[in-house]
């Protein structure tokens, strides 16, 4: 299966902005090429930081230096550093919040939106998050990123440590602490490949999945597996007629907060109206797990995936909601939009660390997944009309808001 071959030859990291990232997306465009068919690298602006230091060092009740990494898109700190008691916000509560002021803050691992609002408005001064898992035996310190729309709300200094580390500041009740940070941001390009591949009517089906991966990760089922999936599609729908046109968009820079479909969706505002579905493919494959499809639409998309699956024979659950993809600005932009995924079992499969690997894979299960997208593009594709109702609804519009940081 050609599917697999290019899943080995992407198996590398390739993280946004990089020339990692930018070989891949060459990558793709030549494969693509090599079915006879035009694709597109469409350049789009990101940034990238270069860290000069990064350091948390303890000061009582003992002294010890541990590895961080600043996070990208925060203010550094002096040439002397932060020097502030620590505080560990396990979660948002009055009493975390009366004990953050005027602190460094340790959250819980992963920094969300609704922690970070209540660091700033409790006034803390910097914060520490940490990644990894303290089971496994090797744990690769992850570079993270301050994302816009929590820079809007406030910014403050921001360290990411170890899991080990952050367990040994608690058990050892670290009280005093000082960061320092110095980056410099750095402009980079990512790219979307685009390919399409014409039908007779004047309307459009949009089919994403994105190839970039997180640092420290060579992403083949986050989401190799999703490029992959489009990649079989093209190689099918080159040779067979469909009514509808189809457009195929590689997404670069995911893994940074849909960077690239937002791009996409920006620079081609004129197009969405012809757009009449959003097909998006973000982890399949994988050897145990379950098939999910979420459709940010009206629910008639949700009962015709549903039933579709049950005519195939094809184990799915389907929902209404927003999915964390590249489905996301299309939805945003009004396109109704459907995200295919099989998600892993609990400890057959993780994301986002050196533990995404191929042999997590499965060649059958992935070919299945392909099938089944595949049979479902072009149901939609050779529609006598395509059957999906074109207005978001008001729920929709609301997790949206939510998702995309407009509303708590």
């Amino acid at each position: 299966m050609k599917a697999w071959e290019l899943l080995n030859q992407l198996y590398f990291e390739r993280v946004s902005g990089t020339d990692e990232e930018t070989r891949a997306a060459h990558l793709i465009a030549d494969a693509l090429k090599d079915l006879g068919v035009e694709a597109v690298c469409e350049a789009f602006d990101v940034t990238r930081n270069q860290v000069q230091k990064a350091s948390l060092e303890v000061l009582e009740p003992y002294q010890k230096t541990i590895e961080a990494t600043a996070y990208m898109g925060c203010p550094d700190t002096d040439e002397n550093g932060l020097e502030l008691d620590l505080t560990y916000f396990e979660s948002d509560t009055p009493v975390s919040r009366r004990k953050a002021e005027g602190k460094i803050a340790l959250v819980n691992g992963y920094l969300g939106r609704k922690t970070y609002k209540a660091l700033i408005e409790a006034n803390a001064k910097a914060f520490i998050s940490y990644n990894g898992n303290i089971d496994y035996p090797i744990n690769d310190l992850d570079d993270r990123e301050l994302r816009q729309p929590l820079q809007e709300i406030g910014n403050i200094p921001g360290v990411n440590i170890l899991v080990n580390d952050a367990m040994e500041l608690i058990e050892k009740k670290a009280s005093k602490v000082r960061i320092t940070t110095k980056q410099e941001v750095m402009p980079a390009h990512s790219h979307n490949v685009i390919c399409e591949l014409k039908g007779e009517s004047d309307e459009w089906i949009v089919c994403t999945a994105h190839y970039d991966s997180v640092p420290n990760s060579k992403g083949v089922y986050d989401n190799a597996t999703g490029a992959v999936c489009l990649y079989e599609m093209i190689k099918y729908f080159k040779d067979h007629p469909h009514k509808h046109n189809l457009r195929f968009i590689f997404c670069g820079s995911e893994e940074r907060g849909l960077l690239g479909s937002k791009a996409y969706v920006e620079a081609h505002k004129e197009e969405m109206e012809k757009i009449k579905l959003n097909v998006n493919i973000d982890m399949i494959g994988s050897t145990m797990g379950r098939r999910i499809a979420v459709a940010t639409s009206d629910m008639s998309l949700v009962h015709f995936t549903d039933y579709f699956a049950k005519i195939k024979g094809f184990p799915m659950e389907c929902s209404q909601g927003v999915y964390s993809s590249d489905s996301t600005p299309f939805a945003d932009a009004g396109v109704p939009a459907v995200s295919f995924a099989r998600i892993t079992t609990s400890g057959t499969g993780v994301i986002h660390c050196r533990y995404d690997v191929i042999e997590r894979l499965n060649e059958a299960m992935l070919l299945e997944d392909i099938a089944f997208i595949q049979d479902y593009v072009e149901e939609m594709a050779n529609a006598y009309v395509i059957p999906v109702v074109r207005e978001m609804p008001d729920n929709m519009k609301e997790e949206l808001d939510k998702y995309l940081g407009r509303k708590d």
